[in-house]
């Protein structure tokens, strides 16, 4: 069994309340625009990080992080990349590989809006966990929070935060 944090498009800053929100997780993944290599690093330090890089990542990141991983996570088999469309409206970039060799669990960032979906035509899970940081038009921070055990993906939760029109540290 193996408890994940999941968050995407921080934007170079992570809010303290993600990691109260991830105190207890096994690992974070996330799923790109880390902002910079130091938020990336800040994540990793925290707890083993598994990420992609994103379209405004700069060429530090990238050095990094791939475009997409792909990897079995218990019994489960994930692709995550940034920039990757929703079911039925997939980016051509992974639409060859998602029809041909479907993922368990397919994730992407990059909209900054949460959204969970089963795509019941080609049998899978898609995770969007929307932006956990300040910077983009969302008024909402967001990130994800669940279990994989075995095959089956259980217990998804929902952390969220008013988003502040300023870069700062989160207050209670």
């Amino acid at each position: 069994m193996k408890r994940i944090g999941l968050l995407s498009d921080t934007h170079g800053f992570v809010p303290e309340r993600v990691f109260a929100f991830f105190e207890n997780v096994d690992e974070i993944w996330h799923a790109g625009d880390f902002g910079n290599l130091e938020t990336a690093d800040q994540l990793a330090a925290f707890k083993p990080l598994k990420g992609v890089y994103g379209n405004i990542d700069d060429h530090k990141v990238r050095t990094v992080y791939p475009m997409h991983q792909r990897f079995k996570c218990e019994e489960v088999d994930v692709w995550i990349t940034h920039i990757g469309g929703y079911p039925g409206r997939y980016e051509r970039y992974v639409k060859p590989d998602i029809y041909t060799n479907s993922p368990d669990l397919f994730i992407s960032g990059h909209s900054h809006i949460l959204k969970v979906i089963y795509d019941k035509k080609l049998n899978f899970l898609h995770m969007n966990p929307g932006a956990a940081g300040y910077k983009g038009f969302h008024k909402v921070c967001t990130a994800l929070r669940f279990v994989i055990d075995g095959a089956n993906i259980r217990d998804l939760e929902v952390w969220e935060m008013e988003r502040t029109k300023t870069l700062r540290k989160d207050k209670d």
